[in-house]
Formats: structure tokens, sequence, C-alpha cells
């Protein structure tokens, strides 16, 4: 059953700077999202802000050369229900144009009761994938190479996000798992906790929006892994 939520507000603060009669992109620029959980669930509100980022946040994660700057994309604090099932805030980056989309697209994730590890911004791994991966950690921009590849990878443009994971692993045409403690979950005819299956809120979440899900692919397979180019 589809859940239904009620719209607090959706709140858009931006200042500009006028030169010459052009308006320049916005200086600051700040949305929230805020949605009151279903009657009866007892779930605190979903929260999500969304705000410019400097190169000097992003880290590691970006350098001179990458396919998108610091100005197309964002940073998002959001609301995530973890394993404990207790509310927590969690951050991920993500081209400005997908932001707001993708806010509304985890606020199905919490109020579906999905649950998820832990949602940190990867240059607190110093932007190791593999480091990421194994710490079941969700996360969305890194510019970086596709796996296996030399092309950018759509976490490059903050166009992909990867989910809890540990529990949807990277399974690659010659059958080897990413993370390797992700092995157990190979087997996707498991129900456990932080799972992603066709049909289920996470993934209907997502490809309702247009999104692409890893799952769906015959080799490689990405259980973790949405993307929208």
């Amino acid at each position: 059953m589809k859940l239904r939520t009620r719209v607090f507000a959706v709140v858009t603060f931006t200042l500009s700077v006028v030169l010459g009669g052009a308006t320049s992109a916005p200086a600051t620029s700040t949305q929230t999202v805020r949605l009151a959980a279903p009657a009866g669930s007892g779930l605190a509100p979903y929260i999500a802000v969304i705000k410019p980022v400097t190169a000097e946040r992003l880290g590691s994660s970006w350098r001179e050369g990458c396919p998108v700057g610091p100005g197309q994309l964002r940073l998002m604090s959001l609301t995530f229900l973890g394993f404990d099932g207790a509310t927590h805030r969690g951050e991920l980056i993500v081209n400005a144009d997908r932001a707001v989309e993708v806010a509304y697209t985890f606020a199905d994730l919490y109020f579906g009761r999905f649950p998820i590890e832990r949602m940190e911004t990867v240059e607190k791994y110093d932007s190791d994938d593999d480091a990421s991966m194994a710490a079941n950690n969700t996360s969305a921009f890194n510019c970086r190479a596709i796996t296996g590849g030399t092309a950018w990878s759509n976490h490059s443009y903050g166009r992909a996000i990867d989910i809890n994971t540990v529990q949807n692993p990277y399974i690659s045409g010659s059958g080897t798992i990413y993370p390797p403690n992700g092995a157990p979950y190979a087997d996707r005819a498991l129900r456990a906790p932080g799972m992603i299956h066709a049909g289920d809120v996470t993934e209907r979440a997502f490809t309702s929006r247009g999104w692409t899900w890893g799952g769906f692919w015959e080799t490689p397979v990405d259980y973790q892994h949405f993307e929208k180019p």
C-alpha cells in the first residue's frame, strides 16, 4: 500500500548577485523539504536540507578536471531510519539538478521503514570506494572512474547513489563480489533488513522517478546502485 504523506513546507531561500544587468549563479541557495509522517506511524517528520557545497568541503572526492564543479553539486542533510529503528541524520552530495528529487525519494524510503546503516560523504573514507563499501556506507558523489574501467562513473556527476553496499553488493562479470563482506548477500533469495529487491519500496521509489537500478543489469549486477544520468 502506498503511504500518503502531508507536506509541511518546501522552502527555498536564494541570494543572487547582479552585475552589469546580468544575474550570476546564486551565491547562497538553501532548500528545505519537510514532510509529516503518516498518522499513527510513530515516526518523526522527514526533513531534507539542500545547500551549496565548496571544493574544500568536497575534499578528496573532487579535483580539477572532474566532469562537474562544486557549483553544480549540492550537499544534502536528510532524515533516515537506521538498523536500530531510530531516526538519524545523514549526508549525501548529489548533482544540483537531482537534489530535490533525491529528497523526496529518500522520504519514501524513510516512511516505508527501509533501514540504512550509515550515510556519510566519501571523503571521510579518503574517497576510497572500496573502504566506503566495506563500511556499508550509503553515498552518492565521488569523482572516479567506473569499476573496472576508465570512463567517468555517474557518481562523478552526482547522478548515482549506492545504498547499503554490504547488503546489496556489486557482482562483476567474473563473479567477484564487492565489498567482500557482502558475499553472504549475493544470495538474493534472502530477505534481510536493508536488502533491495525488485518491487520493494526502495526500487519503486527510484525507478518510478526515472532512475535505473543496477539490480536489473545482467553483467555486472550492482544491487546497491541507482543512477539517473
